[in-house]
């Protein structure tokens, strides 16, 4: 299963060649992390869960350009690993019905009080294991 956001881009994230700014695609999928594991669960009547998450690696593949603001994208997250402590989240930025970019991050549980990585919960390990996907 997939989670679907909307992420609204803005006309100020066009750069000089007209097209999405490459730093932008990371702020995109980090807006849709937040509503995947925060607001839409909160919207739900549901804890919000991982906010004391980071991202410890990011890899963004740009396939097509998007040369539009002012409007919305779908992020679409799923998980494909599942660590002690750590778990793997895949993106696809699609617009118009095209995969625009592929995206891939590394977030890790940290405790709040120790600055440290922290084990992932049961409840938060039953919660990703929903959007569990094999990697392609």
């Amino acid at each position: 299963m997939r989670y679907s956001a909307k992420v609204h881009v803005r006309w100020d994230d066009l750069d000089a060649f007209g097209h999405i700014n490459n730093a932008k695609y990371l702020t995109y999928v980090q807006e849709a992390r937040s509503d995947f594991t925060w607001f839409s669960r909160q919207k739900a009547g549901k804890k919000p869960l991982l906010a004391d998450m980071v991202v410890a690696r990011a890899e963004v593949d740009y396939i097509e350009p998007i040369y539009e603001g002012g409007m919305d994208v779908e992020c679409q997250i799923w998980i494909t690993r599942i660590g002690n402590s750590s778990f793997e989240m895949e993106y696809e930025i699609i617009h118009k019905g095209v995969i625009r970019s592929r995206i891939k991050t590394t977030q890790v549980a940290v405790s709040v009080e120790t600055k440290r990585s922290r084990p992932l919960s049961d409840e938060e390990r039953e919660f990703l294991t929903e959007y569990l996907e094999e990697p392609k």
